[in-house]
């Protein structure tokens, strides 16, 4: 379902801006938001608007419906198209209005709304993914849909999708996005595996085995030393020996 029923003419109130850079920070303040019109053959416009009444304005309109700029006693026929926010935030720094030939079709992007529920989901336990969130769309101003409705209900089993070859026609506008471009998607639900960690465990050094090497080391040197000793103390075993040597070789 396409909601093309649309507001009576919407309304917003401008006025000339000759404040620019770091003094709209000010002006902001004040409660008032900077902003532009531009367009085919059009000069562009600064102009400033109330911050209270853009807010009330782009609720009715988004950035489909024909917002009529009232600035030095002319209506301008324009879409929001073009909105600056602060990046930590969200505010609105700046706006865009996109000046209009109601005469003349225009491309412009529509978005979706999701209805219902997929049984593929609810009951089957799939995955569903929204690949795409709007649709581009070439059709006269004020024929732009202001939304597309896209049904879940009709994706029941594990793999359904729907394309925009799947959307319904119209009269009015004419979809320019690829037919087998997939909106939506039901994929299964897989459960992630967890591979257990593998780590090499020093051994253990206890307090007895620490013991136990230290008195085997003490004993070893106390072996070394004790030999030492004896041959220091038998200094003739060693010259006795040498002169026997001596008498064998003569």
């Amino acid at each position: 379902m396409n909601k093309t029923d649309k507001p009576k003419q919407i309304k917003l109130e401008a006025k000339p801006r000759t404040i620019f850079g770091k003094a709209n920070k000010s002006h902001r303040k004040e409660g008032f938001l900077p902003g532009n019109i531009y367009g085919k053959d059009f000069e562009s416009a600064s102009i400033s608007v109330s911050m209270n009444d853009f807010t009330i304005t782009f609720k009715q309109a988004g950035e489909t419906s024909v917002v009529y700029i009232q600035l030095d006693g002319k209506e301008i026929p324009t879409l929001i198209s073009d909105i600056d926010y602060h990046p930590v935030t969200e505010t609105i720094l700046h706006v865009g209005f996109r000046k209009v030939n109601l005469k003349q079709k225009i491309e412009a992007q529509v978005p979706f709304s999701f209805i219902g529920e997929s049984e593929a989901v609810e009951k089957k336990h799939g995955v569903l993914l929204t690949q795409a969130e709007h649709v581009t769309v070439n059709a006269l101003p004020a024929n732009i849909p202001s939304e597309i409705e896209i049904d879940l209900s009709k994706l029941t089993e594990i793999g359904d999708s729907i394309r925009v070859s799947d959307l319904p026609t119209s009269d009015s506008y004419q979809i320019l996005d690829d037919p087998e471009k997939t909106i939506v998607s039901i994929t299964e639900h897989k459960e992630e595996e967890i591979e257990p960690e593998t780590t090499s465990v020093e051994p253990e050094i206890t307090g007895e085995a620490l013991k136990a090497e230290g008195s085997a080391s003490d004993a070893a040197n106390a072996e070394r030393s004790d030999q030492g000793e004896k041959t220091a103390s038998n200094p003739s075993t060693s010259s006795g020996q040498a002169s026997t040597n001596r008498e064998e070789k003569k």
